[in-house]
């Protein structure tokens, strides 16, 4: 662990700057998690290796923290997909999961510390709903209750949007703005009616399921706190999903959900926004089977977090050709002072998650080495260390199904 007292500092998309993240000694964490109805891809993990990052630092820092990462194994995605592939929701949840497992493992991911399954936790999702039915946020209209966005006088101050491009963008993502039922456009449901072939619970709104945001809230409270130090995903879910979120926690308890919330970027293929719909989801499984996983995270810590980046088929050979010379520096008897790139690591990792930096530094200890750039028997473990602050492993085999040195 670093001596030197340090702060990171992380861009919060409430303030939209770069500030101090300063939590105690220990420390909170919700990341939202995978809807399990079809493989990891890229986007995933890239959104992963960001809060993985965050967590090594913190813990090097001498924090401990307690992350929680849901499975949203109920909502209007899973269930429609369930149905076409004619499986048991739940059969199709299982076996995605233990795909996402492996691959999060491949990619030698810190795993969460809990993990909650919507399914299991809907007793915390109804009392939530009661708490804001209590206080006199929501209605009821065919069986459906609604979150009513008038009674919170703060939507829309977690994303900043006007009014315009948050209807635009619930339209794109789910939230069916043009709904008659809604008092207000940008109302959202907490619990609604199942279909025949759906799940449905018991609750005093009548029988039903979940919403997609109530869910998360639940789940956070329930496993953290009212109020966490930090909540993050991928910057697609800052509205509707994140807005809905701290808007029904903030009206239930009177704080906010979270105190420094954090988003990272898209990625996309070869100039093309991944999608499901267009078929152009580049799968994690896929490239760990065929080339070492550390080759893959290392290609990914080529980007910052919060810009997103393209992916090109020829990237992970960039990562390849990297980790060979990370792997043989390793293994050589001395080199130059480590201290230095382990101070550099350390510092770009503070910087808003400066990954490219960190990773541009231990490549330049790795090259300086292999040139017998000096006599310091202790660089080569230096070396590891900082290597390991980025979650890449020099002294052991490549987790996964991958074969090695390819």
């Amino acid at each position: 662990m670093n001596d030197t007292p340090a702060t990171m500092r992380l861009h919060d998309t409430v303030r939209d700057e770069v500030v101090p993240f300063e939590p105690g000694a220990e420390v909170s964490m919700y990341v939202c998690g995978i809807t399990p109805y079809d493989a990891t891809h890229l986007g995933h993990a890239f959104t992963y290796l960001t809060f993985d990052l965050v967590i090594r630092r913190l813990e090097d820092l001498g924090h401990s923290v307690r992350m929680v990462r849901n499975v949203t194994d109920v909502d209007d995605s899973i269930l429609p997909k369930a149905r076409e592939l004619k499986v048991d929701y739940r059969s199709l949840a299982a076996v995605e999961m233990a795909h996402f497992d492996a691959d999060m493992e491949a990619l030698n991911m810190r795993p969460a510390s809990v993990e909650p399954w919507a399914t299991l936790s809907i007793e915390p999702m109804l009392d939530l709903i009661q708490r804001l039915s209590d206080a006199g946020h929501t209605y009821t209209v065919d069986g459906t209750t609604f979150f009513d966005v008038s009674t919170d006088d703060d939507f829309g101050s977690l994303s900043g949007y006007d009014e315009d491009t948050m209807l635009s963008l619930a339209a794109e993502r789910g939230g069916h703005p043009d709904d008659p039922r809604h008092r207000n456009p940008l109302d959202f449901v907490l619990w609604q009616p199942s279909a025949n072939d759906e799940p449905a619970w018991n609750s005093p709104f009548g029988p039903g399921r979940p919403g997609w945001h109530i869910e998360c809230s639940a789940m956070a409270m329930d496993n953290l706190s009212d109020t966490i130090d930090l909540h993050g995903g991928g910057d697609d879910l800052v509205f509707p999903h994140h807005e809905c979120e701290e808007a029904q926690s903030r009206c239930a308890t009177g704080e906010p959900l979270a105190r420094h919330w954090m988003h990272v970027g898209m990625v996309a293929y070869e100039g093309t926004k991944m999608s499901k719909s267009l078929g152009n989801l580049v799968f994690v499984r896929m490239l760990r089977n065929l080339h070492d996983p550390r080759a893959l995270r290392l290609a990914m810590l080529g980007h910052h977090y919060r810009a997103g980046f393209e992916w090109f088929d020829t990237d992970i050979d960039d990562g390849i050709t990297r980790l060979s010379r990370l792997v043989d520096a390793a293994r050589r008897p001395c080199g130059p002072d480590p201290a230095p790139t382990l101070a550099a690591v350390r510092a770009a990792l503070d910087d808003d998650l400066d990954a490219p930096t960190a990773r541009e530094a231990i490549d330049v200890l790795a090259g300086a080495i292999i040139a017998h750039a000096g006599d310091d028997p202790t660089a080569p473990s230096g070396l590891r260390q900082a290597a390991g602050l980025l979650g890449i492993q020099l002294d052991e085999e490549p987790s996964g199904d991958s074969p090695s040195g390819t």
